[in-house]
Parts: C-alpha cells; structure tokens; sequence
C-alpha cells in the first residue's frame, strides 16, 4: 500500500509540473536571432515591437529598417502611420527624428564648431556642412542673424564628395586649426587656410554619422527634435521652423 502511495504521488507530481506555464521566448529577441533572407542571417542590429499587431520593426546594422512578421516569412518596406484623429502621424519618421536628435547629443560639444548666440540662447540647430558647398556659404552668412534671434549654430564636418576630397582635406584644417569658428567663416568666404590638418580631428567619424543619420548631401540642418531639414533654409524661416517668435 505505501509503495503505491508514493506511485500515485510521483504521479501527481509530474501531472503538477505539466500544468505549471512554461517561459516563452520573447517574439522580438527571436526573430533578431532567426531572421533570414536566402538562408543568410540578416546582421540586425535591434527588433522593436509597433502599434501594428504581430509586425516588428526590424533595424539593421547598416541603418536600414522594415517591418516583419514575428515568423520572419513576410516584410513590409515603408513608413508606418497612425490614423489619428487629428490626420496621419508618421510613426517611422518620429523615431528617426527621436534616434537623430540623441545621437546628435552625444558628440560632445568639444568636437563641434560652434556659433553662438548674442544673447539668450534659444534654440541649436545642428548642421552637417561642407566648406565647399555653395548653399553652404549661403547659410553661413544668415548665422550672425541666426545669433541675433536666440539660434546658436553647431556645425558637424560632412564632406559631400568624399573624405579626400578637398572639401574632406579643409574641413580637417578647419577642425585642427586654433579657432575652428574662425576657420570655418574664413573657408567659406574662400579664403585659403594654411593650417595642417594632421591633428586627430572628428572629420570621419561624423561623416558616417551623417550617412548613417540620412544626410544625403548639404547643408543638412537637424532642428532640436531631430527632424532633418535638406538644403538652405533663411534665418527667418528657420525661427519659425522652430517656433520661435522675436
């Protein structure tokens, strides 16, 4: 009798265990680690869950994003939208603004040619410039405006034909010389500079980050809360681009 007893509880036992829930695998960690294209493991760099049931937003490493099914077996290409009340709202674009705007925070400031304010500052643009450029030198002669109205302007090193070319070459001069700033309004208003550019300067690393960020060519202006605005923009339209009223 005791020997069937401690059957019948063993019995139990296990019937108790079968019950008790088991762990699931988190669905965005899985398909970080499963997805594959070809039979080749997709190199992605992270996997976000999104207002669209059963879709991910799946990040790769060289900047692209899509959205897959947890399966990993279907892709959508594009921008997410929400239908709100108030219209659409691009999901995609909000993060890619949130994402712009904290990596930008991180360059320190040190590594930045920085223009500021006269008085109060009020808002910083960050802009990926190139020495070169013509609608380059066309924003730079709006920063003393840009000044006067509260806008400090800090300038990122994005050489758009290259990092040898000889944009890629006076940028680094610029960044290496005693005062960048100076530098900077001398080599858009053409002027030579005589500076060695063999000093370790950022010029590189913040062209990447500009490519990886969208930056496609310049002035690339990124307002506070990371929208990316392509091109030259005059001072009084950046204000009010920014909310800013004098």
């Amino acid at each position: 009798m005791r020997r069937s007893i401690l059957t019948l509880g063993g019995g139990l036992l296990a019937a108790s265990l079968a019950l008790l829930p088991v762990a699931q695998a988190d669905p965005a960690e899985q398909l970080a680690e499963t997805l594959t294209v070809n039979g080749q493991s997709m190199p992605v760099e992270r996997v976000r869950e999104t207002p669209l049931e059963g879709f991910f937003e799946v990040r790769l490493e060289s900047g692209e994003t899509f959205y897959s099914n947890a399966e990993g077996s279907h892709f959508l290409v594009g921008d997410l939208y929400e239908n709100a009340e108030g219209g659409l709202v691009n999901l995609t674009e909000q993060r890619r603004n949130a994402e712009r705007s904290g990596r930008l925070a991180a360059v320190p400031e040190s590594e930045r040619v920085v223009f500021r304010s006269t008085g109060e500052s009020r808002a910083t643009l960050m802009v990926f410039t190139d020495t070169t450029c013509p609608y380059c030198r066309q924003l730079h002669e709006e920063v003393p405006r840009l000044n006067e109205m509260g806008i400090e302007v800090h300038y990122l090193a994005f050489p758009r034909s290259g990092l040898g070319s000889p944009g890629g070459r006076e940028l680094q001069q610029v960044w290496c010389a005693d005062n960048p700033a100076e530098a900077m309004s001398a080599a858009k208003r053409e002027e030579g500079l005589s500076g060695a550019a063999d000093c370790d300067n950022p010029v590189e690393e913040q062209y990447h980050l500009g490519m990886e960020l969208g930056v496609q060519g310049t002035p690339a202006i990124v307002l506070p809360d990371g929208r990316l605005v392509p091109g030259y923009v005059p001072a009084e339209r950046l204000a009010a681009m920014l909310g800013l009223n004098e």
